[in-house]
């Protein structure tokens, strides 16, 4: 039996930054998340933070071990994405973020899934996709719009 919490979401994405404070900023600037806590050492360094956007919320940090590194120390390899789903304006969204600088990998486009989703990389190579849902459809009607898939709740 999992345990969860009231007063956040189950589950949250971790981010390594080379420069956390840099994408605090950015971050906010360019796809709206708002800063909920940063916690800094002695120093004066962020060694921890945390950001809202909608219900959901995000962790970024340094590369605080050996194996927990930015896409940028390690090639610009990507293990995970993180997914942001959005209420509205999806394409105001995609433009806002171009604009503040970031690059675009996929154009906002309506998927048969019923949603309209791009993908976008940080500045520091952190891939993100966006998602509005345009049109809640059955799983009959993503099974027709895309033949050959079957779409179950069971392996």
């Amino acid at each position: 039996m999992s345990e969860t919490s009231t007063h956040r979401a189950s589950v949250a994405s971790a981010l390594a930054y080379k420069d956390p404070e840099a994408a605090l900023d950015w971050l906010s600037k360019a796809f709206g998340f708002d800063i909920a806590m940063v916690i800094r050492d002695d120093a004066g360094a962020i060694i921890h933070s945390e950001m809202n956007i909608g219900n959901g919320y995000i962790m970024v940090g340094n590369e605080w071990r050996e194996h927990i590194k930015a896409p940028g120390n390690i090639g610009g390899a990507n293990t995970q994405t993180v997914h942001v789903q959005l209420s509205k304006d999806i394409d105001a969204h995609c433009e806002h973020a171009r604009e503040a600088g970031a690059r675009i990998d996929m154009e906002p486009e309506t998927q048969f899934y019923g949603d309209r989703t791009y993908r976008a990389f940080d500045p520091e190579g952190h891939m993100w996709t966006f998602a509005q849902t345009i049109e809640v459809k059955s799983n009959a009607e993503m099974e027709a719009a895309l033949p050959g898939i079957k779409i179950t709740d069971t392996l």
